[in-house]
């Protein structure tokens, strides 16, 4: 007979192992690595629409994926939360083996943020590593895919590669996946255009919006193929824009253009995916021995007298 005096004896947590496991759980360790967001243009300018910033909401999404991080960001223009204010303090010391991870908030390679990140690093003396952008990633598409759908432009299920009729005049029958930092940025907007475009059963194309012949050539591509309710969709977080000269561009064009990403929590989970990538690659997170887990508690445990 159970004595009803005791508790049951504590059972450890077990680590999956293998090619199924979920790459953002990771044991806690001491000097976890800080993860700093780099945020794109001021943070005047890096506000959604009801005013509040995407820097802080890009944090608050991502710590739900990693509670255990200390989570930063700055911009890298402006003199309020910049980026050499959340570089501060990460010098390198003895017993880590690195004091943070840079994740720049950028869906695609940007070569004026790259060099604003290296700028900001250097005169900081940290020790990070800065990671990739937020793209190209599959669940970009997913991202797009929700804003066009909030917006009337698309249908908000799947359409799984079948071809609708739209079913109202409203609805677009075809996109511009709108990259911002030239020609890389485009070629990274192809893939998400692929995606969506599996997503929508429309045509999908990659432009370049700060070539506005770029986004004239692929609206008359859309054009040729029958489109006649073209949407320009950005592939950015919104700081990078320059919207009013994107609503020029699109009038010009005849084309409607689509809201810009804004702060997601799919984007915070690339975010977190991107932090990992860098601690795995240095070894840092790796199961703990047997030495290193706390000594098990509970009747079962005591010492004998």
């Amino acid at each position: 007979m159970r004595n009803s005096d005791r508790l049951p004896p504590r059972e450890l947590p077990k680590r999956r192992s293998g090619r199924h496991r979920n790459p953002l759980s990771f044991d806690n360790w001491f000097g976890t690595p800080a993860l700093i967001m780099a945020v794109p243009g001021t943070a005047e300018q890096a506000r959604d629409a009801d005013g509040g910033s995407i820097g802080e909401r890009m944090a608050d999404l991502v710590r739900a994926y990693r509670p255990e991080v200390t989570i930063r960001h700055g911009h890298i223009e402006g003199d309020e939360q910049t980026l050499d204010e959340a570089l501060a303090g990460l010098e390198r010391s003895e017993g880590r083996p690195l004091a943070g991870v840079v994740v720049p908030l950028v869906t695609a390679p940007h070569a004026a943020m790259s060099a604003a990140i290296e700028s900001a690093v250097s005169r900081a003396c940290a020790d990070v590593r800065v990671t990739e952008g937020l793209g190209p990633h599959p669940m970009l598409a997913e991202v797009l895919h929700l804003r066009l759908a909030e917006a009337g432009f698309v249908r908000a299920d799947r359409m799984r590669l079948i071809s609708v009729v739209a079913r109202n005049n409203t609805m677009a029958d075809g996109v511009v996946v709108g990259a911002v930092g030239g020609e890389a940025a485009a070629g990274a907007a192809g893939v998400s255009a692929v995606l969506l475009a599996a997503r929508l059963g429309l045509t999908v194309l990659p432009a370049d919006l700060e070539n506005p012949a770029a986004v004239e050539q692929v609206l008359g591509q859309l054009r040729q193929g029958g489109c006649q309710r073209p949407v320009i969709a950005p592939s950015a977080l919104g700081p990078e824009l320059r919207t009013a000269e994107l609503e020029d561009l699109a009038a010009r064009f005849g084309a409607r253009l689509g809201a810009p990403l804004g702060a997601d929590s799919l984007l915070g989970k690339i975010a977190a995916l991107r932090y990992a990538e860098v601690l795995n690659s240095l070894g840092v997170e790796q199961p703990p021995t047997a030495e290193e887990l706390p000594a098990p508690v509970g009747s079962r445990h005591r010492p004998e007298s």
